[in-house]
C-alpha cells in the first residue's frame, strides 16, 4: 500500500513542459511568429543571424524523470531558415514506474530549411523514455536531423543494467511517408550493446539525417573518415542521406558528429563549441 502511494505522489508531481511556434521569412530574413510556452519547457532566441534564426531549448526542471512529458511542435514558413538546439545535455533520470514522454513535431514548408542539433541526451542506468519524431517537409523543402544518445554516465564507471529506450521516427516528404523507424531497447540495455552486432560494446550512439541527400553527400562524408573515433556507417535511398554513429564514449561519438557535419557545410550552434 505505502509503495503504491509513493509511485502515484510521485507521479502526480512529475514535470510536464511544452513549447510552439513558427517561423517566417519577413524581408529576406527569418523571424519568429507566434510562440507558446508552458511548464518547464522554454526556448529563448539568441542574438539576430543574417538570414537565419536559431532556437535554443531550456528544460527548467534541471533534468528528465519517470511520468514526465514534454512535447516541441515547430513549423518554418516557405523560405525560413532555422536552426534548433539545446543549451546543455539533456539528463534522463531513473524512473521507478511509467517512462518519461517526449514528442517532436517539425515542419517546412517549400524552400525552407530546419535543422535539429541539440546537445547529447544521457540515459542514467534505469532510465526510461519514449520519445517521437513526427517530421513533414514538402517536396522542396531540406531538413538535417541530429540526435545522439549515450547509455550511462561513462565517466562515473555507469552502464545502464536497466531501463528502457523507445525511439519512434517518422518522416513524410511531399505528403509522402519516406522513412520509417522504431528503435527500442529495454532490459539489460548494457548486455546488449555489448552484442557485436548492436553496438559491440559502445555506449554512445547516434543518427544524421540529410534531407535531400545524394551519394555525393555520402562521398563527401566519407573523405572525412581518418578522423573518426568511433564507427559511422553512411547510405542514401529515397532522396535522402543518414549517418550512424556508434562509439565507446559521448566524446568520440561528439567528435565524428562534428566531422560529418562539417563535410556537409553545417555551422555548428555556439553552444556546440563552448
Amino acid at each position: 500500500m505505502r509503495t503504491e502511494l509513493s509511485a502515484s505522489i510521485f507521479e502526480a508531481n512529475r514535470a510536464r513542459g511544452a513549447v510552439r511556434f513558427d517561423v517566417r521569412l519577413k524581408e529576406g530574413v527569418t523571424r519568429r511568429g507566434s510562440l507558446h510556452e508552458s511548464g518547464s519547457l522554454r526556448v529563448r532566441f539568441p542574438s539576430p543571424e543574417d538570414e537565419g534564426l536559431s532556437a535554443v531549448f531550456v528544460n527548467t526542471a534541471g533534468g528528465v524523470a519517470g511520468a514526465d512529458q514534454f512535447d516541441i511542435e515547430i513549423a518554418a514558413g516557405e523560405g525560413a531558415r532555422l536552426t534548433l538546439t539545446t543549451a546543455a545535455a539533456e539528463k534522463v533520470y531513473r524512473a521507478p514506474g511509467q517512462p518519461a514522454r517526449i514528442h517532436i513535431g517539425l515542419k517546412a514548408a517549400s524552400g525552407a530549411h530546419l535543422s535539429w542539433l541539440p546537445q547529447e541526451t544521457i540515459l542514467f542506468d534505469g532510465a526510461r523514455v519514449s520519445r517521437r519524431f513526427d517530421i513533414e517537409l514538402d517536396e522542396a523543402a531540406s531538413l538535417l536531423l541530429c540526435e545522439i544518445v549515450v547509455f550511462g554516465r561513462a565517466a562515473m564507471g555507469e552502464r545502464m543494467n536497466g531501463g528502457e529506450f523507445v525511439d519512434r521516427w517518422r518522416l513524410s516528404r511531399g505528403g509522402r511517408l519516406v522513412f520509417a523507424e522504431t528503435v527500442r531497447l529495454s532490459g539489460d540495455i548494457a548486455a546488449k550493446l555489448a552484442r557485436p552486432a548492436i553496438a559491440g560494446d559502445g555506449a554512445a550512439i547516434g543518427t544524421a539525417l540529410i534531407v535531400p541527400g545524394d551519394e555525393a553527400v555520402i562521398e563527401r562524408i566519407r573523405q572525412g573518415a581518418e578522423s573518426f573515433r568511433g564507427e559511422v556507417g553512411t547510405s542514401a535511398w529515397n532522396g535522402f542521406a543518414m549517418a550512424r554513429f556508434c562509439a565507446q564514449d559521448a566524446a568520440a561519438l561528439r567528435n565524428d558528429m562534428m566531422t560529418v557535419l562539417g563535410r556537409t557545410g553545417t555551422a555548428l550552434p555556439r553552444l556546440w563549441l563552448t
